[in-house]
């Protein structure tokens, strides 16, 4: 007898995850070919299989819940999986150089893969496979070519390339109206246990005291941090680089001028130093060096 969870139905679980991809059942439906009020449907399908809410509407915007934002999150690299290995098929009978990229969750969600379209028009001979960790890069066991990684960039046997400025801001949706001269008594703040330190460094350089009179939520990733702020759970600390779409909407707003700037230490794109880079790692590298040095890119 088999005793596994039941699964809810392919067709609720893609419409879900475009729509939480692209924040919208319009582009959701044009991408899978069917009506939007198809995807609405399969959405609410799945939600009630769920139990949870996966949506809400925030001033006639679509947002993800935090079960949605979780979910989406763990989702995607499945998706990712499925796309890749229909990808491979596809390709067989063409020459193309295959790319394994290793990313953190939170990085590839919010800066690369919204960009690796581009990369894809470009560059159709080459295809990228990504996968999602936190974990240090390690290409001694770990059957990949490239990756991103945080720290600063000074890691044996490898060579690395800066990507984005690690500028660190609070960031709240501007329903809380959190003020500057609260200096944040008072408000929830939102942390990230992948980057544990970043509150404490920009509230030391902004002169606050961390005292217990801060609510505090911890999420697993920044990428789920971000969300809850959007949501208008608290006030979390954001790589302004990361946010920087929701700070020119208007869905998240920095209500402190201080931008605490770490310097070297940020994400970076790494490969080993002594193994020979195929042509496709190259290509990849060289367009990631553009991205960084085009004006406009941040």
């Amino acid at each position: 007898m088999d005793r596994r969870s039941p699964l809810p139905s392919l067709n609720s679980i893609r419409a879900f995850e475009a729509t939480g991809r692209l924040l919208s059942v319009s582009k959701a439906a044009n991408e899978l070919a069917v009506t939007p009020a198809a995807v609405s449907r399969q959405v609410k399908t799945l939600e009630s299989f769920l139990g949870v809410a996966l949506f809400e509407r925030v001033k006639g915007r679509l947002e993800l819940t935090s079960a949605g934002a979780r979910y989406l999150a763990e989702l995607m690299p499945f998706f990712a999986g499925l796309r890749q290995a229909t990808d491979s098929i596809r390709t067989a009978g063409r020459r193309s150089q295959v790319l394994k990229i290793r990313c953190p969750a939170t990085f590839a969600v919010r800066w690369l893969i919204p960009r690796l379209a581009s990369f894809h028009r470009q560059h159709e001979d080459v295809d990228v496979q990504l996968t999602t960790s936190s974990a240090p890069l390690n290409f001694e066991r770990e059957d990949i070519d490239g990756g991103i990684q945080l720290g600063d960039g000074n890691w044996p046997g490898l060579s690395a390339q800066r990507l984005i400025p690690n500028e660190l801001i609070p960031v709240a949706a501007p329903s809380r109206k959190v003020r500057a001269r609260s200096r944040l008594q008072g408000e929830t703040l939102l942390h990230s246990l992948a980057r544990a330190d970043d509150w404490a460094l920009w509230m030391k350089a902004a002169g606050f005291a961390l005292d217990g009179r801060r609510r505090e939520m911890r999420y697993e990733t920044s990428l789920l941090a971000y969300q809850a702020a959007i949501e208008g759970h608290g006030v979390a600390i954001a790589q302004k680089a990361l946010v920087r779409a929701e700070l020119d909407s208007g869905q998240l707003v920095a209500p402190f001028r201080l931008e605490l700037d770490r310097g070297a230490y940020t994400y970076y794109f790494a490969w080993p130093a002594t193994r020979r880079q195929s042509a496709a790692l190259t290509t990849f590298r060289d367009w990631l060096v553009s991205l960084v040095q085009t004006a406009g890119t941040f």
